[in-house]
This record gives C-alpha cells, structure tokens and sequence, in this order.
C-alpha cells in the first residue's frame, strides 16, 4: 500500500497539525515503510497460535496495600486549571 500526499495532509489536518511539504513527504515515506511491515505481518499464518498467547512470562506483580499519608488539598489541587474550594471543577459532561 502507498499512501498519497493528499491522504497525509488529511491526516495532518484531522490531527490538526501544520506540516511542511518536507514533512509530508518524509511522513509519508515512514509511514508508507509502516504500512509494509503491517502487510507483511497480515501474511503470517497465525491461526494454530491462541490469541491470548504471550511471547514473554508476564505475571501480575501485585504488593501488599499499604495505608500512608494522604496528600494535602493545596499540594493536590497545585496545578489544577479550576478549582471550587477543596476540589477540582471540571465542565459538564452532559449538556
């Protein structure tokens, strides 16, 4: 698959991103490199591999829960862009 100038200045414009032409075109060169090695790997027959197969020996680490100091309200909300008294503000999720 090769991809278009158009179809990464679409791209671009969708991530709202303001590219060079250099850029558009040494993005498309990567991402067409990208898109050959998904081809590649779409041709590799998996079908006798489960699909909750892991390559490595993942395991949980899990730790005990340990009761420490709770953060003061001023350190938390430090950086918050709005707050109402003790708590963050945030906008409605419904309108």
């Amino acid at each position: 698959m090769t991809l278009a100038r158009d179809q990464v200045t679409h791209v671009a414009m969708l991530a709202r991103l303001g590219l060079s032409d250099e850029e558009v075109e040494r993005y498309r060169q990567q991402l067409d490199t990208i898109l050959a090695h998904v081809d590649r790997l779409q041709q590799v027959d998996t079908s006798k591999v489960a699909e909750t197969a892991q390559i490595g020996g993942l395991v949980n680490a899990w730790r005990e829960d340990v009761r420490g100091e709770c953060l003061p309200v001023e350190k938390a909300l430090a950086n918050a862009p709005k707050r109402r008294r003790d708590h963050f503000e945030v906008g409605a999720i419904q309108e």
